[in-house]
């Protein structure tokens, strides 16, 4: 017996779909409390001493969370490459100003205290808020559209094709639906900024977060109920018509899929996925309590269900779907054809296997080493070797 075997090709297609589901949910967890920080730095800290405080609550630890983003896109690439080749193409000004504000981040930290300069100073404040806010936004926006259907269809030789000009596809994005959903992630992640600034700060700076945070968290809670409510009655979904065959080739144009229900069909049919909204409502109702009643690490872990409970309820609502398309449903990209090959997959989850706890590891290791609260006077006593 070949040894991929050991595992079928349906059963690696639902890992890799829960592993990708991991990737992201882990950036959202790690990297995301960087981008709040970044985006609230200007209006949690005023003095150069306390926004130096903020910067340096990060400083040591957003390269490594950062990572989380690399092995995501490197996992679309490799687990499901119709889903890199559609999304990336069609989602590119998105994406370039996704990296074009995250090249921000690294160049802000290095530079920023370079020179004595406030005006100097402050527009790197700035850069370092674009870096954060922009892509907390259009990552949201991104997720709306998917929700929607994205506009691409697929030839006889599986090429995706986008109808329009290069920028009216960029501006298209921008519809009221995807502009809430991105609210909803600016929010969110702003609340967990603000909920990591509580853990490793004090004093003003942990106090703004709090009142910040809370308003935050509270039109993320908003947004995602009324999200609810707009996917439910405003949005078509998408449903397989027919047998699926789980374990077919990887052409979309295999399946024949109809636009005719609602995405919420996907609770009748598993009742059990109404977990997942239902953990994001309570993760982030009680983040809000906990930055108000002055709660740390426990508001951050409960900041964590949160993010875990509304990205997941997007991935288990659209299940099977990954990407459909709002143009020829037919085109739609679903777990079930547009994966690697099964040798493809077997060999990508052995590598996993192996090198997934030792990140996870070690993330956890510098994580202990550099725990604690930085302050204005550790700041001060390492101006110099500090951010």
């Amino acid at each position: 017996m070949i040894l991929h075997d050991l595992l079928s090709f349906e059963l690696l297609r639902v890992i890799w779909w829960l592993l990708l589901g991991v990737l992201l949910i882990g950036f959202a967890l790690t990297d995301g409390f960087d981008m709040g920080v970044g985006a609230l730095l200007p209006f949690v800290a005023k003095t150069d001493n306390e926004r130096r405080v903020v910067i340096n609550t990060v400083g040591p630890v957003w390269e490594g969370n950062q990572v989380w983003f690399i092995l995501g896109g490197g996992a679309i690439f490799a687990a499901w490459p119709p889903l890199y080749a559609v999304s990336f193409s069609g989602f590119y000004l998105a994406m370039f100003a996704v990296l074009a504000a995250l090249i921000l981040r690294p160049v802000g930290f290095k530079y920023r205290s370079k020179r004595e300069s406030a005006a100097w100073r402050s527009s790197w404040d700035w850069a370092l808020f674009v870096g954060g806010a922009v892509p907390a936004l259009i990552f949201g926006v991104a997720v709306g559209n998917v929700l929607q259907g994205v506009p691409f269809y697929l030839t006889e030789d599986l090429m995706p094709i986008y109808d329009g000009t290069f920028y009216w596809k960029f501006l298209a994005l921008l519809n009221p639906f995807a502009i809430l959903v991105g609210l909803v992630s600016f929010g969110m992640l702003l609340m967990h900024g603000a909920a990591w600034l509580t853990v490793k700060t004090e004093g003003v700076i942990a106090d703004r977060a709090r009142t910040i945070g809370a308003v935050m968290g509270l039109i993320a809670m908003a947004g995602f109920a009324l999200a609810g409510v707009w996917l439910a009655f405003g949005v078509d979904g998408y449903a397989i018509v027919g047998a699926v065959v789980a374990d077919g080739p990887s052409n979309p144009l295999h399946s024949e899929v109809s636009r005719e229900s609602s995405w919420l069909a996907a609770y009748s049919a598993r009742p059990w996925i109404a977990i997942a909204p239902a953990l994001g409502f309570i993760g982030m109702a009680m983040a809000i309590r906990g930055l108000r009643s002055g709660g740390e690490v426990s508001t951050l872990l409960w900041s964590k269900l949160g993010i875990f409970g509304v990205i997941s309820t997007v991935g288990l609502t659209m299940f099977p779907f990954i990407l459909p398309s709002s143009v020829d449903p037919k085109s739609s990209l679903t777990v079930w054809d547009a994966s690697s090959s099964h040798l493809t997959l077997f060999v990508m989850l052995v590598v996993t296997i192996i090198f997934m706890p030792l990140i996870l590891l070690y993330t956890a290791w510098v994580y202990k080493v550099l725990w604690g609260k930085v302050t204005e006077d550790d700041v001060t006593a390492n101006s110099d070797s500090v951010y």
